[in-house]
């Protein structure tokens, strides 16, 4: 499959792409831990199929020192022992808020109050706010087939001043 658009190329996708990025800064300084908020998009665009999203996030997360181990076993945090029950509780929060057609009420309430259990108002609306963000870029990109592989780490940095 050939890349249908390349969207950074077009007025409107630049615009968009500043608009995702100065959303992500907000998400960026809130008090979610980074490694978490880089695991919860991992695992939505392994969900999604989303190739660029995967590069992006695997990159990132290794370039700010998440191990392999853990990167490779996001896929299957269930069956691993490598993440906090903090951490275990945001990826549930991503699948479950990422496959909504899957299920009758999105996040159930029992995620819900387990995700209670480890994070604050701050943080909740930033795992929310996340898990919706992750989404729509995953669909942005698969939409386009935009494909894994040439992102560099801190690439779109700029983006957001």
């Amino acid at each position: 499959m050939e890349t249908r658009l390349d969207l950074f190329s077009t007025e409107t996708g630049s615009r968009l792409a500043k608009r995702f990025a100065a959303l992500g800064q907000v998400i960026e300084r809130s008090p979610l831990p980074a490694a978490t908020r880089e695991l919860v998009s991992l695992r939505a665009s392994q969900i999604n199929g989303c190739g660029w999203c995967v590069d992006m996030h695997t990159k990132d997360a290794a370039a700010a020192g998440e191990t392999a181990v853990r990167l490779n076993l996001v896929a299957t945090w269930r069956e691993s022992t490598v993440f906090t029950e903090a951490e275990r509780v945001a990826l549930a929060v991503a699948e479950e808020g990422t496959r909504l057609a899957d299920g009758r009420e999105g996040v159930s309430d029992e995620t819900w109050a387990r995700m209670r259990e480890h994070y604050d108002d701050e943080q909740a609306a930033a795992l929310v706010a996340l898990v919706a963000l992750i989404n729509a870029a995953n669909r942005l990109a698969v939409l386009v087939h935009q494909k894994g592989g040439s992102y560099e780490p801190g690439m779109f940095a700029a983006l957001a001043e």
